[in-house]
């Protein structure tokens, strides 16, 4: 009939995702950045991905006649605040970076090129994919199955010494845990090649000892870093 309403898989999916979108409590978009300058910089950016459903069979009509299963709905925008590139570059991370310091920031494969824009606007040059998470579950993809997570290295000035640990794994492999958590194995292994150094973590969730730490959802008590055997044992 001429005014059926034409159902389709946005037409259900925006409703709810604009019920479980996740709102920055702060008037301002960020919080106050430390009065301090740090060696090392530990970051994991909650990247926008435009609010769209990741590729699922359940939003094509022919895979899913009437939509009669629920269609697949999962975004970042739903487990936190997400914020996008232009506004990500207005974060001054360089007024915290010390002459020598190195930036660690992870990324996923389709935010890798806004990573290494992201990165020069914060006054730093790529170097190089420091770590690789495989997390041993795929996400749907549009073309290969998504597996992998990275960590991208930067730098700005010169290497900052003194170096520790020299025989820190590339590639990690931990099953994924809930969405967003990353392992700890990256934090460790940072730990480890710059035990001395003055480390900071951004849009950080958790207060590990040996670190500073900036975000919206910090607990209050220090903790230890766990190693992930650790964690395994607790689960």
């Amino acid at each position: 009939m001429a005014d059926e309403k034409i159902v389709s898989a946005y037409s259900i999916y925006n409703p709810e995702a604009k019920r479980r979108n996740k709102i920055n409590p702060l008037d301002e978009l960020y919080p106050v950045l430390p009065d301090k300058k740090y060696d090392v910089i530990y970051a994991d950016p909650p990247w926008d991905y435009g609010g769209k459903m990741q590729y699922d069979k359940s939003s094509i009509k022919t895979e899913n006649v009437g939509f009669e299963k629920n269609v697949f709905i999962s975004a970042a925008n739903f487990k936190y605040p997400t914020v996008k590139l232009k506004d990500l570059k207005t974060l001054d991370v360089g007024s915290i970076a010390a002459d020598d310091c190195i930036l660690f920031m992870w990324t996923t494969g389709p935010q890798m090129s806004n990573s290494i824009e992201l990165g020069k606007a914060w006054g730093f040059e790529y170097k190089t994919i420091a770590f690789v998470w495989d997390k041993q579950v795929h996400n749907p993809g549009r073309y290969t199955l998504s597996q992998t997570e990275f960590v991208l290295a930067f730098k700005k000035g010169k290497f900052p010494s003194p170096r520790g640990a020299r025989n820190v794994r590339q590639l990690i492999s931990v099953h994924r845990g809930k969405h967003s958590e990353k392992p700890v194995d990256v934090i460790n292994g940072i730990t480890k090649m710059f035990p001395t150094q003055k480390k900071i973590e951004l849009f950080a969730r958790n207060n590990y000892y040996g670190w500073d730490n900036w975000g919206l959802e910090i607990p209050d008590a220090k903790i230890e870093i766990p190693t992930q055997g650790e964690l395994s044992k607790q689960q």
